[in-house]
């Protein structure tokens, strides 16, 4: 066809890895089709005995983290990310850690200990109803 020219060899592999590099961008950073949520009730997780006081027990199923401090008082925490709410699955003694970038939180206090998160976690009500833990939403 005359008056339009054939595309290079070199444009052509310039426009696959471009295009290539874009697709891997959006599906790094692209949102996931269903993220997690915290609670939005009171949810049983277990006997107060799975806990030992001054330990730390991650709730993956309902995306919550309970402590145990040595003087039997309970804390707990939303583990969905406040970065980029990833679902938190690794607990290593008391650190929380995400997969999907990184961001590691104290599961004790909530507090940010590695970015890029900077937000605290969310805190969650907690009680014992005759020996089971119950954790929700804050009132």
């Amino acid at each position: 066809m005359p008056g339009r020219p054939a595309a290079s060899r070199r444009t052509v592999l310039r426009g696959v890895a471009l295009t290539s590099v874009a697709g891997l961008g959006l599906t790094a950073c692209g949102a996931p089709e269903e993220r997690p949520a915290p609670p939005t009730g009171p949810v049983e997780l277990g006997a107060e005995s799975e806990i030992a006081p001054g330990s730390t027990k991650l709730f993956r199923d309902h995306n919550i983290v309970v402590s145990r401090g040595a003087d039997d008082s309970f804390t707990a925490y939303s583990t969905v990310c406040t970065h980029a709410s990833c679902a938190i699955g690794k607990l290593e003694g008391t650190k929380l850690i995400c997969p999907c970038h990184g961001s590691e939180f104290d599961a004790t206090t909530g507090k940010v200990l590695r970015e890029p998160a900077v937000a605290p976690l969310t805190p969650l009500s907690v009680d014992v109803r005759n020996g089971t833990i119950v954790a929700g939403p804050q009132a």
